[in-house]
């Protein structure tokens, strides 16, 4: 029975799929973040090894299970972010790859003696890094980008935790691949972290992979701030209706056109970045003609004449608040 109030299952989700997962330095596959992908995704095999010290040795093991299993997705965290990345050929997601390993390692003192931070299968609870390894793990972090081609690029993405103080490597990703996000966390994931923001992504690429297409739902912006517009925070209930529609709707978010009002545009990016962020990423439409969007649903404060979309007249007596708005797509069903 899942108690933590952020933790949902989604048994549909990667259903009958493999996910292989791939852990950060120091760590093991009997980390939280193990736990977490198989309490959300119950009907998914999650693999999760202990990685061996040596990176060869590491990227050599990766390369055989990726050869067995065919894993229909990859995930990794830190350095495992910086070996997923080189597992080409299977859609992946990088969270706060460590590129630089070797570089971050002499940088937070990562040398000399050190102790697993989860338990190993081997039992082995401490390990040693000289300059030797060090050196190893330099070498193998160079190889990253190696077989980027455009295909690759559709199939990775990375997502880095805007908190995050041990690693930085958005840049040097964003380089080579566009789908790079920032998160709300930090380097390690907590609960809040992991369902905001990497199960989106989970979902995107499940969807991709079973050609399933959602019911469209656009989401005018000005229903989800409170006034004075973008100078305030989210009105009641609004971020939770949106984690909750975006668990059966493909959703967008459709803000004022940059050309039209670029003060506007700004404070609305920036709003969609601090109050709903990984979700909004890519599903943002910037547009002063709503009526042309061809969808399912429009929810906006200000019905659109002739719109190609049922409209949800957002602050009707119908629709007085964002609890109406979520009931009334519960009764729907995904429909």
């Amino acid at each position: 029975m899942i108690e933590n109030p952020y933790v949902k299952q989604f048994p549909d989700l990667m259903k009958g799929k493999t996910l292989l997962y791939v852990h950060g330095f120091g760590s093991s596959g009997q980390s939280g973040t193990v736990t977490r992908l198989r309490t959300v995704l119950p009907n998914a095999k999650v693999i999760a090894p202990d990685l061996p010290v040596h990176p060869a040795e590491a990227q050599e093991l990766l390369q055989a299970i990726c050869r067995q299993e065919q894993p229909q997705l990859i995930v990794g965290t830190s350095m495992g972010g910086m070996y997923t990345e080189q597992l080409y050929g299977f859609d992946r997601i990088c969270i706060n790859p460590a590129l630089q390993i070797a570089d971050t390692m002499q940088a937070h003192g990562m040398t000399g003696t050190q102790t697993f931070q989860n338990p190993r299968l081997d039992g082995v609870q401490q390990f040693y890094v000289d300059k030797a390894l060090v050196k190893e793990y330099r070498q193998v972090s160079e190889q990253r980008f190696a077989a980027v081609t455009t295909d690759e690029q559709q199939r990775v993405f990375g997502l880095f935790g805007d908190k995050d103080d041990l690693v930085d490597t958005f840049d040097l990703f964003h380089q080579h691949y566009p789908n790079a996000m920032h998160f709300h966390g930090e380097h390690r994931m907590d609960d809040r972290s992991y369902m905001h923001s990497v199960m989106p992504v989970i979902r995107w690429i499940d969807d991709r992979q079973e050609g399933r297409e959602r019911p469209i739902i656009y989401i005018g912006i000005e229903t989800l701030w409170q006034q004075p517009a973008a100078d305030s925070q989210a009105r009641p209930s609004a971020q939770k209706a949106v984690r909750q529609l975006i668990e059966n709707y493909q959703v967008y978010f459709v803000c004022p056109a940059p050309t039209s009002a670029p003060q506007l545009y700004a404070q609305a990016t920036a709003w969609l970045e601090q109050y709903i962020n990984v979700p909004a990423w890519g599903h943002t439409v910037f547009t002063n003609q709503r009526r042309l969007l061809y969808g399912d649903y429009l929810i906006e404060a200000a019905a659109t004449k002739d719109a190609m979309a049922t409209i949800i007249d957002f602050g009707s007596d119908t629709f007085k608040t964002w609890d109406d708005v979520t009931e009334y797509f519960s009764r729907l069903g995904g429909q």
